[in-house]
């Protein structure tokens, strides 16, 4: 008898062993990734980001460093063209950067936190808990949760994503549509938690002014900001002039008569819409910012963008108008029917110019500016050139969508 319960200890023993080492389930997972969160100091992440939403996917190198409380840095670099464009906040604001064209712009804003980013580490994170519903896999190297997509396209549906069993880092993160179809997907090729970062790395100056393809070495400090003397450089000021392609587009325009306010210029009507006012030299939300240590290419004509992407019930009107002064050139897109609105394409100068109040939002290929108030602008820059869809009746989404079809399009 004393032998017999004398094995059934064992047996208990050995059981309850195997139960605490065994595989571990959602919840388990969930109530670790709270405390890695809770936790979580700084963290430095790359890999590739591959589009699936044109007719051939894209790539674009991605980089992601954070440090608490809330400094950011990403770098998202074309694979194809090696043009990057960094998102960064700091102490002073949100900042899109894009160091080729020598142009910044600051916003007053609570980004990330107000617009889920596949590329970080806190918006999987909050996908996973906030999701009761959600699906969990567990691999041989990976824990897999199958998510509703929480960003602010309505498009992007779903997600799945692997973490490391090792330490929950992120591996990979596919996005799905309403029709199951990958959309966005990010691998990871280097994620590290507890980074050290030099006392620059999120400084707005030293980003502006860094080659775009470099990253800067770890080393832990405060952020500071250099004098003109110490960094060598102008520093960007912000522009108390505005000025914009449409108002240097003369006085008069090939579709309109003599004597007319120039299309889409600021207080103009397009289409029975007010084009929008320049009136954000007077709001600290939106300010662009630029500086004269890179040489911007000189202005001409280029090739035109067609987006191939329309909402239902839209058809593109006539042909493009061209606004070209001594010093600018610029080609606007008409379109009318369920929604009208304009597109406007730009070489952009290395001038003073400023837009609306204006909000991030995320193209997926880059950082775009959308206004907040009628009319709304979304102006984004991509290979040297600025782009801007405007409309009084063009939601968001659709925005977002016209401008992911004009990427890595060929001029005509």
């Amino acid at each position: 008898m004393r032998r017999i319960s004398w094995v059934l200890a064992m047996v208990l023993c050995f059981s309850g062993l195997l139960a605490a080492c065994g595989p571990k389930d959602a919840d388990s997972v969930v109530k670790d990734l709270n405390e890695v969160v809770g936790g979580l100091e700084s963290y430095q992440g790359s890999g590739v980001m591959t589009l699936y939403s044109g007719d051939a996917p894209q790539e674009y190198k991605v980089e992601v460093w954070h440090q608490k409380p809330s400094y950011y840095r990403i770098a998202l670099t074309n694979a194809k063209k090696d043009i990057t464009q960094i998102v960064l906040r700091n102490d002073d604001g949100v900042f899109v950067l894009t160091p080729s064209l020598n142009k910044s712009f600051r916003f007053q804003s609570d980004w990330p936190d107000n617009q889920g980013q596949v590329y970080l580490y806190e918006t999987l994170v909050r996908s996973i808990i906030g999701d009761n519903t959600r699906q969990f896999v567990d691999e041989e190297e990976s824990y897999v949760f199958d998510v509703a997509a929480n960003y602010n396209t309505h498009s992007l549906v779903r997600q799945k994503i692997w973490l490391n069993k090792a330490d929950y880092a992120p591996k990979q993160v596919s996005v799905s549509d309403a029709n199951a179809k990958v959309v966005v997907d990010v691998k990871f090729d280097k994620f590290e938690f507890g980074t050290k970062f030099e006392k620059e790395a999120f400084d707005m100056q030293k980003n502006m002014s860094a080659n775009a393809g470099q990253s800067q070495a770890p080393a832990e400090g405060t952020i500071t900001e250099p004098s003109d003397s110490e960094s060598g450089e102008a520093v960007p000021q912000v522009n108390e002039e505005v000025t914009t392609p449409e108002d240097n587009a003369g006085e008069t325009d090939p579709g309109t008569e003599s004597g007319t306010p120039e299309a889409n210029a600021p207080g103009a009507e397009v289409n029975n819409e007010q084009a929008p006012a320049n009136d954000a030299a007077e709001s600290p939300e939106a300010t662009d910012e630029t500086t004269g240590a890179i040489d911007i290419p000189e202005l001409g004509d280029f090739g035109v963008i067609e987006p191939t992407y329309l909402p239902e019930g839209v058809d593109f009107k006539g042909e493009p108008t061209i606004m070209e002064t001594e010093d600018d050139y610029a080609v606007m897109l008409r379109f009318e029917g369920t929604y009208n609105y304009t597109i406007i394409e730009a070489r952009p100068q290395d001038r003073a110019s400023s837009y609306a109040v204006t909000s991030p939002v995320d193209l997926g290929f880059t950082i775009g500016m959308i206004t907040t108030e009628l009319p709304r602008t979304l102006t984004w820059f991509d290979e040297g050139m600025e782009y801007r869809i405007t409309s009084d009746d063009l939601p968001e989404s659709e925005m977002v969508k016209i401008a992911a079809s004009m990427q890595d399009q060929t001029g005509k």
